[in-house]
């Protein structure tokens, strides 16, 4: 066959639109999943046993299953469960959400095991309430010791986000599909639409190594 990716000016702006789509589902769930897994992380690191047992259990469920077959749960079997109706958005948000929050759960849990011992003390010995000792200590080191980890889970969950086409979302990757299938041009344009997943995403990667390793340095000195 004869390659012809001059077709692609014809569907810029439908691919622009897809890639939109994509960077605010992304952006979304990444925000919703990291608070998520932040307050997951503080709370399995407490004492009381019977929320560890359930969030470790919550914890490897969705670490421990495809992503597309959480989505097509939470898709096609949730609203039959709960009386309602589910957009495509609302489904992929929450899929990803609770994705992003099980992986980012233990990224916190073991930032927060990094965190000196001393430090906790030193706050309970200044009579700094808990909420203070959690948003003033505890969260900034651990945010900074899981950057690097996190912004891994980012990128992970931006190529991820490819799955929400199997439930009819317009995202980059429907979109792409919708038009290999119209042009019968599979080549040019899912090649067309790899290259934007991998024109984000391979910057990112090379943040995340300079990032990890200013730290690593910093943490060492």
């Amino acid at each position: 066959m004869t390659l012809d990716f001059s077709i692609l000016g014809r569907f810029i702006d439908a691919l622009a639109l897809g890639l939109w789509t994509t960077i605010k589902l992304t952006l979304l769930c990444i925000v919703l999943g990291t608070t998520l897994g932040f307050v997951i992380g503080l709370l399995r690191s407490g004492a009381n046993k019977v929320v560890r047992a359930a969030l470790g259990f919550y914890v490897e469920l969705f670490r421990g299953t495809p992503v597309l077959i959480q989505l097509f749960w939470i898709f096609f079997c949730l609203p039959l469960i709960l009386g309602v109706e589910l957009s495509n958005f609302v489904s992929a948000t929450i899929a990803l959400t609770l994705y992003m929050g099980a992986i980012t759960s233990e990224t916190f849990r073991a930032s927060l095991r990094s965190v000196g011992r001393e430090q906790l003390d030193a706050c309970v010995a200044l009579g700094l309430p808990r909420r203070a000792q959690i948003v003033n200590v505890i969260m900034p080191q651990a945010v900074l010791r899981a950057a690097p980890t996190l912004l891994s889970n980012a990128i992970s969950l931006f190529k991820e986000s490819a799955l929400v086409s199997a439930v009819g979302m317009a995202d980059l990757m429907f979109i792409g599909q919708n038009i290999s299938n119209n042009t019968a041009r599979p080549v040019e344009v899912l090649t067309a639409v790899a290259a934007i997943y991998f024109v984000i995403a391979f910057p990112l990667t090379r943040v995340v190594t300079l990032l990890e390793q200013k730290l690593l340095r910093k943490f060492s000195a």
